[in-house]
This record gives C-alpha cells, structure tokens and sequence, in this order.
C-alpha cells in the first residue's frame, strides 16, 4: 500500500479522478439551481368575459351572440399574472362584412402576449343577422281575478301610457301577439289601486320575446266595486181607481237599476218591485216610486220616476136625470 502512494503516477490518477467526479458534481447542482430560477408554466381560466360584437346596430339586429365566454390561457406563470391583472384584452366578433342571413363565424382576440397560448370557449357562433324593425304596440293591461275578494269585482283597467314602442328583429316583431302589463297584488282585493308594471312582449305560444321596449314599465289603474248587477224594474199597483179614472199608459223611467251586495243574492233576484198606490191618482203626470230590495243588497237609488197617462170618464149623476125628466114633462103639458 505504501509502494502505491510513494508512486507518482498513482497520485496523478487518483487526483485525476478526484477532479473529474467534483467537476461533474458541481455542473450537476449548477443545471439544477438554474432550472428551479426558470418560471414553470401554469394553466388559468377567465371566467365571464365579455364577448364584444361589431356590426351596424343601427339598422341590424343579431341573435345568437352571448354576453360573455370563458377563456383559457397557459404558458408563463407571470405573463398570466400579468394578464389578469391589467385586462389589456378583447374577445370580439366582427360582422361588419356580413350580409343578412345566418352565419357561423369563429371568435377572435387581441391583447394576449404572443407567449400565451390562448383558446376560447365556445370556438364558434352559429349567428343570425336580421333588419333591426321598430313598431308602436298598444298594452293590455291584465290581472288574475282570483286575488278579487269574494263579493267583489273588477270592474276596469287602465295603462299610462297607453302603448309602447318595440324595438327588435324583423323575425321578431312579426311574431308579436300580445304586449301586456300585468299588475298583482294579496289575496282578497277590495279597493281600488295603481300599481307601475313590466311590459312584456309575448307570442302566441306566450314565450318572452327578445326585443327592446320603450318604456319598460307603465302605470295601470285598477278599478275593484262590490259585485254588483242591473236587474229589471216592475210596477205593482195597489190601491182602488177612482170612480171615472182610467190609466191609458203606465210606464217607469229608468227599466233598470244597478244593484250592490252579496253576489249569491243578487244572482237570484230575477227583478225590483216598485208599489204604485192608484188610489189618489186624479192627473196624468210623473210621480215617485220607492224602490224595495233584499237585505244585504244595495241599490243604486232610492226611488225611480213613474209616468202615467190616465183618461177621465163623464159620469152622469142621479139627479141631473131627474131634472132633465120633469122639464121634458113640462114642456109636453104645455102643449
């Protein structure tokens, strides 16, 4: 052992060695050191991005198109960082060279580092572009009758304003079937009330239509009474027609009175009776009739007009008959 470390050449390889395993050691922790400094990539995901449309919208109108999609970027954990925090993108559609009709056109972006790698989603659109058609619409105001507390009714609807401008599609507009304004409310009206209320343009099918209204909201007026209904008037006479007192004609002004109340006993009345006492009656003329209704009804007044035409007959008395026999006798005598 001692003849191997006394030999020169010996030492030369050994330190020869030596050298070479510390030169490699050491390249080895320098890569390493230098590979954990280098950013590793990383993947994020823009959530909600507004998605901007270029196009005439003066006189176009394009469906198809959301508000916003979603955007996945990877690459440089700093560029990503960087990018999230500035905004400095946009993600857009361009249709100005497009005609009307249906298209499907890819979504495009700008902003983004060229170092990022970039994808959206959706891809595509499949996109419909449409003559942009504004029409004047009259409301129609409604209300569910069943909030109406029992004995009670609707008896009108109003809206201010009366109608509204819609703004939409050709497509669109042509499919409008109803613009309404529905008003709402608890369980057992009785009054009157005003309520603001959307303005909803439907179809057919009652399906919401994409178009712009103007204004979105109206006033409407709603008129609640107690139930009511007209009923017919008929005249009962009583009483006895003086000696010599005819009636021609008998009629009563007006035929029919709006009654107020439960609505199971306005239902049944089948007409108002009006008492017409004869007894006195000596000229032709309008007098008072008192009205007599049920209990828990109301009407709308008290007494109605009662026109009669009546006839006098000459009634010849017992003792004009007498006179005019004995002058006759008289007169025969003389002769």
């Amino acid at each position: 052992m001692d003849r191997v470390f006394n030999s020169v050449w010996a030492l030369r390889i050994v330190a020869l060695v030596l050298s070479l395993a510390l030169f490699l050691y050491v390249k080895s922790e320098l890569e390493t050191s230098g590979r954990e400094a280098v950013p590793s990539d990383e993947m994020d995901v823009l959530y909600n991005v507004p998605l901007e449309v270029y196009y005439d919208d003066e006189d176009l109108i394009v469906t198809g198109v959301p508000e916003t999609v979603n955007v996945t970027i990877s690459g440089n954990s700093k560029l990503i960082l960087q990018t999230k925090i500035t905004q400095d993108y946009v993600v857009f559609v361009d249709l100005n060279s497009l005609t009307i009709g249906e298209h499907h056109v890819t979504i495009q972006n700008e902003g983004f580092s060229e170092k990022l790698n970039v994808s959206i989603d959706p891809v595509a659109l499949n996109i419909s572009i449409e003559e942009r058609v504004t029409r004047e619409f009259r409301v129609e105001p409604e209300m569910n009758k069943r909030l109406i507390a029992e004995d009670y009714d609707l008896k009108g609807m109003t809206v201010d304003p009366t109608t509204v401008v819609v703004t939409g599609a050709k497509s669109a507009i042509e499919n409008i079937s109803y613009v309404k304004a529905t008003v709402t409310g608890e369980q057992g009206i009785k009054n009157s009330f005003q309520q603001e209320a959307n303005v909803k343009v439907l179809n057919a099918e009652l399906n919401r239509l994409d178009v712009a209204v103007q204004p979105e909201k109206v006033k409407v007026k709603v008129e609640i009474e107690e139930y009511s209904r007209d009923v017919p008037i008929k005249i009962k006479q009583i009483g006895q027609l003086k000696d010599g007192i005819s009636i021609e004609k008998l009629w009563i002004e007006p035929v029919k009175l709006k009654v107020y109340g439960k609505k199971a006993v306005i239902d049944e009345l089948k007409e108002l009776v009006v008492e017409f006492d004869v007894s006195d009656l000596e000229e032709s003329g309008s007098y008072e009739g008192k009205i007599k209704v049920p209990e828990k009804v109301t009407a709308e007044e008290s007494s109605v007009t009662i026109h009669a035409d009546i006839q006098k007959e000459l009634v010849e008395t017992a003792d004009e008959s007498t006179e005019g026999g004995t002058g006759q006798q008289a007169e025969d005598s003389t002769e």
